[in-house]
């Protein structure tokens, strides 16, 4: 039986992750927002077979409450083997290159938000010498592009981050995960004119991240496709990379 800190959980990937998680009877220690869709959530998980959730509103951009969120999460838990961090938004990149307040909170929601937690949690982790600590970044985060150069610019200050704190932690038995998704069908891509052999489904990224987790692996791209997608991406030279509208 695990047992598991998610941050972001009313989030698609996070709930896949969570339910597959549950049918091992995993205990659970669930954060967002909204609390109706976390009632939902919790109620799915035990149908599934969780051993225990607990619930707690919080917001992340709130850095005051990340502390007392871990301090119940621990007291309730004891001790945390898995973290996934999955909280984010899409933002609309027109709005943030012309207002610089949507900017800012946008970036604090998807970068600034996460390096607060990872900073918070890592320490726990530390302490106890065990766990994972899984991060959903983006295959935005490699390469700066016109349509979400503020979401990538966001996403890839979470990937340096984690990073560095891979380096720090690996000799504690501690390891960090770094999840880059390409686009996936969940509530911030609806709308979005994407091709659709291209867009996963988060069943398939859960799967995934959790065999990721068992390997201990430092990262990955999902689907794997990406990989080979974001290596041609970035090795475009600036002079052509910049003309093109991607």
């Amino acid at each position: 039986m695990k047992k598991i800190l998610i941050v972001g959980a009313t989030s698609a990937i996070a709930r896949e992750c969570a339910r597959l998680w549950a049918k091992d009877g995993s205990e659970f220690f669930l954060v967002a927002r909204n609390a109706n869709q976390l009632e939902q959530i919790s109620n799915d998980l035990i149908a599934r077979g969780a051993t225990n959730t607990t619930s707690l509103i919080m917001d992340v951009i709130d850095v005051n409450q990340h502390q007392s969120m871990l301090t119940s999460c621990v007291a309730i838990l004891k001790q945390i083997d898995i973290v996934l961090i999955a909280h984010g938004t899409l933002p609309n990149q027109t709005e943030c290159q012309t207002d610089a307040q949507v900017a800012i909170k946008e970036f604090e929601i998807n970068g600034l938000s996460t390096i607060a937690l990872m900073t918070t949690i890592s320490n726990q982790l530390e302490a106890q010498r065990h766990g994972s600590l899984v991060v959903i970044s983006s295959v935005a985060g490699d390469r700066g592009r016109p349509s979400n150069y503020l979401y990538g610019s966001a996403k890839a200050a979470v990937t340096t981050f984690a990073e560095g704190l891979q380096a720090r932690l690996f000799k504690l038995n501690v390891n960090v995960l770094i999840v880059k998704p390409g686009f996936v069908n969940t509530p911030m891509t609806a709308g979005l004119n994407l091709p659709e052999f291209l867009v996963a489904q988060p069943e398939e990224v859960a799967k995934q991240i959790i065999k990721a987790i068992e390997h201990k692996s430092a990262s990955i791209y999902t689907p794997s496709f990406w990989l080979l997608i974001m290596t041609v991406i970035k090795l475009i030279p600036t002079t052509i990379f910049k003309r093109i509208n991607l």
